[in-house]
């Protein structure tokens, strides 16, 4: 009872000393944040709109990412009060849910106040909104806000993410195309000869009439589905130009993919979720080479093993790209077994703004061609192809992979050789007999060496193991979260600091110390940033880059 006493005011002290990003971190954000990864993180990244991706910026330069005021005039401003009220009496609703102190949040604001502008005559169709997610938790927590800016289309109150580029022109087309009738119709063969031509990708159904039940469920099919064109005709010539038997029975359906040259016909049951399913499982390629253009519909993709963050299960071959011709038409090829399981992806080992990060984070190291599958889940999983990178490996190794038969891999630095501090060093290799240890109550701060909420921490945390250094039965320790991975030390940013009560250790969850960082109100601001020198030089050795998110 003492040590259990104590630990809890020391944890209260820590509380008032520390603070912690609260967003996950997943593979999306990885590529967002590529070009902010410090050259001392090869490991780790920064998730967007967490408080150590706005470190210094936001803390200590508030307020000063615009130079003239915006005019956010048609920008509606919500809150919990308003919230519901404002739902019910407008059928679409786009929803940025921001933070005054993010940077991302800034550079978009002049951008979304445009874009708020130029739809301004439909106002009696859409309106643009925003919510202070840090003052309205509990509704940025209803819908599973986890960074900033996050951005929901509400359409009758049900909300879809919006993914597309912070730019005003985007999000007016991305909105635009919401409000238009989602499917065409083509009444001649001139009009299906151009969509032939023209589109790379696109969907044709072939209806008795097109109004209707049949005509209503192609229509909300094309809203759950936003790079793809959708069409509908009743005339047979038009059919028979995408390879579709006119006398065969109605409702018919088909996707054309121009650039594999190939039309895919669908046979499932003519309902909007399962034709849209249908589109997502078959709108890529059999391999999906990853770049900034690709990673959202790549990302997006709703292949999943289990119900992944990223919403994507994947096998993934790293090469270098003088050595793709040899080895992506083994991949190719096995990849035909799994059109619809799993996703195929490549990505060219030696490419800076894509390939160097990604691999980085997997923890590959080296030219050499590498096989990798990857859940994408919580668990965040991933597991390594031995042997020769043949087709029946390749496939075998999948094959495998989805009935979970494979070993997962976890990264980890050498076990020290001392470890008598006050405060334990873990690594992923001693965590069982460290912090698993039973008979012993365990605190664990997961942390990064280039994260500069972790240095603040640090002298607190090393005060706290040694004011309990004399409590056998407790132990305090710290991993380096960016060299060391455990299935049972998972971090939600940096730092994250976990308790393993004694004779508990097999029970899930187990409990996490929540921290919440409080930011400066803007009268406090120049007070602060004039007692921020070390920070902001921290802040300004980190590297700066376009944000794929941004571009994309």
């Amino acid at each position: 009872m003492r040590s259990r006493s104590l630990l809890l005011v020391a944890l209260a002290t820590l509380l008032l000393h520390a603070s912690a990003s609260a967003s996950d971190d997943d593979l999306d954000y990885l590529i967002d944040n590529a070009d902010d990864i410090p050259a001392n993180d090869p490991d780790g990244w920064l998730q967007e709109g967490s408080p150590d991706d706005d470190d210094d910026d936001d803390l200590f330069h508030h307020g000063q990412a615009q130079d003239h005021p915006i005019d956010e005039t048609h920008v509606f401003l919500l809150s919990a009060a308003n919230f519901s009220d404002f739902l019910a009496s407008h059928r679409h609703v786009m929803v940025e849910f921001y933070a005054p102190w993010c940077a991302h949040c800034q550079a978009l604001a002049p951008d979304y106040a445009a874009a708020a502008a130029d739809l301004s005559p439909l106002a009696h169709q859409v309106a643009l909104a925003k919510v202070d997610a840090t003052e309205d938790t509990d509704l940025a927590q209803k819908y599973d806000v986890q960074g900033f800016p996050t951005i929901l289309f509400f359409i009758d109150g049900v909300p879809k993410d919006y993914n597309g580029a912070r730019t005003k022109e985007a999000i007016v087309s991305w909105v635009n195309k919401k409000l238009t009738p989602g499917v065409q119709n083509i009444t001649t063969v001139d009009e299906a000869e151009k969509i032939l031509t023209g589109e790379d990708k696109a969907i044709l159904a072939v209806l008795d009439s097109l109004s209707g039940a049949h005509s209503d469920e192609i229509a909300a099919a094309s809203r759950l589905e936003d790079a793809i064109n959708f069409y509908q005709t009743s005339n047979p010539d038009v059919a028979k130009l995408f390879h579709l038997d006119p006398a065969a029975k109605r409702p018919s359906l088909v996707l054309l993919k121009k650039q594999e040259e190939k039309l895919t016909f669908y046979d499932g049951p003519f309902k909007a979720s399962a034709i849209a399913d249908f589109v997502s499982a078959n709108k890529l390629p059999l391999v999906n080479t990853l770049t900034q253009e690709t990673a959202p519909s790549i990302f997006d993709n709703p292949i999943k093993k289990q119900a992944c963050l990223i919403d994507i299960a994947s096998i993934l071959l790293f090469v270098v790209a003088n050595e793709s011709s040899k080895f992506l038409p083994i991949f190719k090829e096995a990849s035909k077994s799994f059109k619809g399981k799993l996703l195929f992806v490549f990505v060219e080992r030696d490419n800076e703004e894509v390939g160097e990060p990604v691999a980085n984070y997997f923890g590959i190291t080296g030219q050499e061609t590498t096989v990798l599958a990857y859940t994408g889940n919580e668990d965040a999983r991933k597991f390594f192809l031995d042997g020769e990178i043949s087709v029946e490996n390749i496939k075998r190794f999948a094959e495998d992979f989805l009935e979970e038969k494979l070993t997962p891999f976890y990264k980890s630095e050498p076990v020290p050789e001392s470890n008598e501090g006050d405060v334990k060093i873990v690594v992923g290799k001693n965590l069982d007999q460290i912090v698993l240890d039973e008979s012993k109550d365990a605190l664990l701060e997961i942390y990064a060496p280039w994260c500069g909420h972790c240095q603040e921490l640090e002298p607190t945390y090393n005060k706290l193991g040694k004011h309990l250094r004399g409590i056998d039965s407790l132990v305090i320790a710290k991993m380096d979260g960016t060299a060391n991975e455990h299935p049972r030390a998972k971090p939600d940013g940096f730092p994250t600091i976990l308790f393993y009560p004694a004779g508990k250790k097999s029970f899930e969850p187990h409990a996490s110390i929540p921290f919440k960082l409080k930011r400066p109100d803007s009268s406090a601001t120049k007070t602060e940033k004039d007692q921020s020198t070390a920070s902001t030089n921290l802040r300004r050795e980190r590297s700066s880059g376009t944000n794929f998110k941004d571009e994309l």
